[in-house]
């Protein structure tokens, strides 16, 4: 599957992010190249059901690089706080979800002996063999409702 534009609903979101963020922080809305990025990104997760840079360069035909993906995501004036914070918010008005309970689960998750490029990476008790390998801790935050899980 190609990815030439962002979906339609991604957009309408990112549009619905966009002005909401601008009411709560005036001055925090995203510019139109961020605005952009972001809905390429949520659009390649989508397709490829990854987080991956290389898999949305590929999906792009080449349109979008793996340097100007991962740059803009490390280096952008972005206010990623806010950003959350509003997405929160929308989400919840649009499902009209008022109340629920915070619920999370953490896993570990081992990695390969050899693990230079991957984020967070310290040595666990492998319980199969008895050693330690190097892994990372995987924490899953859920919001249970009555109407949604």
């Amino acid at each position: 599957m190609l990815m030439n534009a962002p979906a339609t609903f991604i957009q309408s979101y990112i549009d619905d992010l966009n002005d909401a963020l601008n009411q709560l922080k005036p001055g925090a809305a995203l510019t139109r190249i961020q605005a952009a990025w972001l809905g390429t990104c949520l659009t390649g997760i989508l397709l490829m059901n990854s987080v991956c840079w290389a898999k949305s360069e590929r999906s792009s035909l080449g349109d979008c690089k793996v340097a100007a993906l991962s740059w803009v995501f490390r280096k952008a004036s972005i206010p990623w706080d806010w950003l959350l914070r509003v997405s929160v918010v929308l989400i919840l008005k649009r499902y009209g979800i008022t109340e629920g309970v915070l619920a999370f689960d953490e896993s570990e998750r081992a990695r390969s002996k050899s693990t230079k490029r991957i984020y967070k990476v310290y040595k666990q008790k492998h319980k199969g063999s008895g050693g330690y390998v190097n892994g990372q801790t995987i924490v899953l935050l859920l919001l249970v409702t009555s109407s949604i899980r």
